[in-house]
């Protein structure tokens, strides 16, 4: 690929009256998993302008990054994520949003899809309200609403609060989806009464209908599939896999998934939730498009004194667990995390997992157009890590972070 090929063209030169920022001496992976090594990406306020193959700094250039010889990635997109920093959405106020956001963003989260526990349906309402107006502002990197439950079998509840699980009601979900068009996913377990007809509803507007907190057998992820449902929940977590009734086998959830070609995973790539020896057969059988990696962290991630939104949360040995140890509850993942995880532990591609945090979400939440892949004209969403994956910079919207 020469110059011309990335670039905008061969000069550097630029008004000197616009903020440039230039990142050079990086490693940077473009559309299609290429590497430019050695190169530069030049932004322009929010947006990135040109990418060459070279390191010298451009005339005009008013910020410089030298990336130090390491990765240049496109920023994190994250699917599923519940709060950080001791806040969690569920609290429905901007001051709950933005702090879970930023503590996100210092470790590489640059796009984001508050997700809310099943919950009451004017805790929903309050949420959407706050998500619609911080939307507003594209400098917060909040994309949309995620909405995970309470249409869940109650019990493959894990850490949601199973007082609040119920059946999917268009009385409920039609008014929500009517009035916020700020969600852009909404979860369920298919098997219930009247999922199907959620499914085709909310799909009809546009929405994500995702698998979640189910024991749905091949023939429900069928029936699923044909209803608009093209999304697993933190696959292999809260679903059957292969298991025996009386003294015959089944299928799980986890294998009529794997056998739906149309049906895209999210996976909690900490390590723990899926280990990385399955996190590798996902990635074998379902492929980097098909695959989004996401934190499911929850309040207590990154919180200063350790205090968690959700009484019923502690950390050990690095789990989020329920307090009387009987399920895992969420995660206190973070981006970075969930990158050296991949290729460390489950020795998967740098440039596959990276797509697998970017590209994919961006493409499935349909958002690829200005987010998700280092390429001219899109917003400048993109992280530096070093040769061990440690993250030494973070740009959102083309504003340097400080970690």
């Amino acid at each position: 690929m020469r110059d011309q090929d990335i670039a905008l063209g061969p000069s550097c030169f630029f008004n000197i009256s616009i903020m440039i920022t230039q990142i050079y001496n990086g490693n940077i992976l473009i559309p299609g998993g290429v590497w430019v090594n050695g190169g530069s990406v030049v932004i322009k306020d929010s947006k990135i302008i040109d990418i060459y193959r070279h390191s010298r700094l451009c005339e005009g250039v008013d910020k410089a990054i030298n990336a130090g010889g390491g990765y240049v990635l496109p920023g994190g997109i994250d699917l599923h994520v519940h709060g950080a920093g001791g806040r969690d959405f569920m609290e429905a106020t901007e001051d709950a949003f933005l702090t879970a956001v930023s503590a996100h963003r210092r470790h590489g989260t640059t796009s984001i899809f508050p997700t809310l526990s099943s919950t009451s349906e004017q805790n929903i309402r309050d949420a959407a309200q706050v998500c619609s107006k911080l939307m507003e502002n594209p400098d917060n990197g909040i994309m949309g609403l995620h909405i995970e439950g309470p249409y869940f079998r109650s019990e493959m509840a894990g850490g949601q609060i199973a007082g609040n699980i119920r059946i999917p009601s268009p009385m409920e979900y039609v008014p929500i989806i009517e009035d916020f068009p700020c969600v852009k996913r909404w979860d369920a377990a298919p098997e219930l009464p009247g999922a199907d007809d959620f499914a085709r509803y909310i799909t009809s507007k546009g929405v994500i209908a995702g698998i979640a907190h189910t024991r749905a057998n091949y023939n429900d992820i069928v029936h699923a599939f044909d209803s608009g449902y093209t999304l697993a929940t933190h696959f292999y977590n809260a679903m059957t896999t292969s298991h025996k009734n009386g003294i015959y086998k089944h299928e799980g959830t986890v294998e009529a998934i794997y056998l739906m070609d149309g049906i895209n995973v999210e996976i909690i790539a900490d390590g723990i939730h899926v280990p990385p020896i399955l996190l590798k057969l996902v990635h074998k059988f379902k492929g980097r498009g098909r695959i989004c990696l996401i934190t499911d962290a929850l309040s207590i991630t990154e919180s200063p004194d350790g205090s968690s939104f959700d009484p019923r949360i502690v950390i050990e040995n690095g789990v989020c667990k329920l307090r009387d140890g009987s399920a895992i509850a969420g995660s206190c993942a973070t981006m970075d995390r969930l990158i050296r995880t991949a290729v460390k532990e489950a020795g998967l591609p740098l440039e596959d997992v990276s797509r697998m945090v970017s590209e994919t979400p961006g493409l499935i939440m349909g958002i690829y157009d200005r987010k998700g892949s280092i390429c001219k004209q899109k917003d400048a969403d993109i992280i530096i890590m070093d040769k061990n994956l440690e993250l030494t910079n973070v740009i959102a919207m083309g504003k340097e972070i400080e970690l």
